[in-house]
């Protein structure tokens, strides 16, 4: 892993930020094999579908030449969601065209807690999801309620 030195330094003092000043309901786990890995646990936010589960693994993968390009994020424990994949992409604006190399580890990390209480069916990776979200809120709650109960 060759990354330059300002760009390990940033990663570095993000990941002691996130693990001495965690944001509510998120737990940062660092990878010391490898930088570029950090996961995450997410509680489930309450009022949500995803409440009293438990928490929510999921991964950030950062490229090669980051600050300058996002990261990527992954769920690693199955959500049922409409801006989740079946096989865990994470599709929000923080991790595509609102990106900018200010953009925090923290910010990505708040702004996915936040997908969990308020979706947007409208970029869904999971139609069905998305598709229930919008025409049946009672069977698309009753679904991520067992997902979670199974996964989370």
């Amino acid at each position: 892993m060759d990354l330059p030195a300002a760009t390990m330094k940033r990663i570095m003092r993000e990941l002691a930020e996130l693990s001495t000043s965690p944001p509510e309901g998120i737990r940062v786990f660092m990878n010391e094999q490898n930088l570029l890995d950090i996961q995450a646990e997410i509680e489930g936010p309450q009022g949500t579908p995803f409440e009293n589960a438990g928490m929510f693994r999921m991964r950030l993968t950062l490229p090669t030449d980051f600050p300058a390009s996002p990261p990527k994020g992954f769920f690693i424990t199955k959500v049922f969601h409409p801006n989740v994949s079946t096989s865990g992409d994470i599709c929000v604006n923080v991790l595509k065209r609102d990106w900018t190399s200010e953009t925090t580890l923290r910010h990505v990390f708040m702004v996915i807690r936040c997908l969990l209480i308020q979706p947007f069916p409208d970029s869904a990776l999971n139609e069905e999801a998305g598709k229930l979200l919008l025409e049946d809120y009672e069977e698309y709650d009753k679904r991520a309620r067992l997902m979670t109960s199974i996964h989370g």
